[in-house]
């Protein structure tokens, strides 16, 4: 990488805030990944717009990263620069019946902050691993809530810099997408849109969901969430029960006996144990139902 796009970066950020040859195993989920050539931290959306302009002018690819919950990198790591925004740009702050929260706030912590201000609506999030980020890019959902249904803006920076707003009719939200990625924005915030509730019956829903979730989900096991999105007219996780590969390992790499729908670490798994197994428990299935599975993990590398 050019020594001057690493200076000009350091002079944005803080030379605290740049680190080379980064490991990603320690910013995943996962806990697997090589490094990032570049790992940068912005301490604010200013920050985020200008290290995204010099690197888009430096010609050196770059991607985002939040808790990195829903990816699996390669065992390789990935070059370019790695632009982390779970650190310096995670503040919420409650207006009315809104919450604007930047990209590096949990999906928990907003949940949280909602039940505090007694508002409503975000209680299906409490346990999605993951920032706002990450469920404004993929329409983050569970136990029938979506993010679509109460996001009403997301701020965004272009890849040329600029710092723009986007509505929620212009976001072009289905199941696990928006038109974010393609468009290659940078997600910095999100407004949400909530509903006055009693304190008490917020945290009740919040309590009911958790309990549902560690009782069906493999969450002391590292992973990348949902492996698989769900197929159109199915389950993943009832397919994969149908085909018997609850258990199925490759290396350190295993089909939670838990929730066959989750690949975890068993451990001390790469990524290429990873690639393997989601690989053969997509064979399988299709062998078995005639339906090809599709990851919902994100790859890197």
């Amino acid at each position: 990488m050019d020594q001057s796009l690493t200076e000009r970066l350091a002079d944005i950020v803080g030379k605290a805030n740049v680190r080379l040859s980064e490991p990603l195993s320690l910013h995943t989920t996962f806990k697997i990944g090589g490094p990032a050539e570049l790992f940068v931290s912005p301490c604010s959306v200013a920050e985020v717009s200008q290290v995204v302009l010099a690197c888009e002018q430096a010609g050196e690819p770059w991607r985002v990263l939040g808790c990195g919950s829903d990816l699996l990198v390669s065992d390789e790591g990935v070059d370019g620069v790695v632009i982390e925004v779970r650190d310096n740009l995670s503040s919420i702050r409650v207006e009315g019946s809104r919450i604007v929260a930047e990209a590096g706030a949990t999906n928990a912590d907003v949940a949280e902050a909602a039940r505090a201000a007694g508002l409503s609506g975000y209680e299906f999030a409490c346990g999605i691993p993951g920032t706002i980020g990450g469920a404004a890019i993929m329409n983050a959902g569970a136990y029938d809530g979506e993010f679509s249904q109460v996001c009403v803006r997301v701020t965004c920076v272009t890849p040329e810099g600029r710092i723009v707003e986007v509505p929620r009719d212009e976001t072009e939200w289905s199941y696990r997408h928006s038109m974010f990625d393609a468009a290659r924005y940078v997600v910095v915030a999100a407004t949400l849109e909530l509903s006055p509730a009693p304190e008490e019956d917020i945290r009740a829903r919040m309590d009911e969901l958790t309990s549902k979730r560690e009782a069906k989900q493999p969450i002391d096991m590292p992973s990348a969430g949902s492996t698989f999105k769900r197929p159109e007219g199915y389950f993943a996780a009832a397919l994969i029960d149908q085909a018997g590969l609850g258990g199925l390992s490759v290396g350190g790499a295993q089909v939670s006996t838990k929730h066959t729908g989750f690949v975890v670490n068993a451990g001390d798994a790469t990524a290429a144990d990873v690639q393997s197994l989601i690989a053969e428990v997509q064979r399988r299935v299709f062998e078995d139902s005639g339906v090809m599975l599709e990851p919902e993990v994100r790859m890197w590398g």
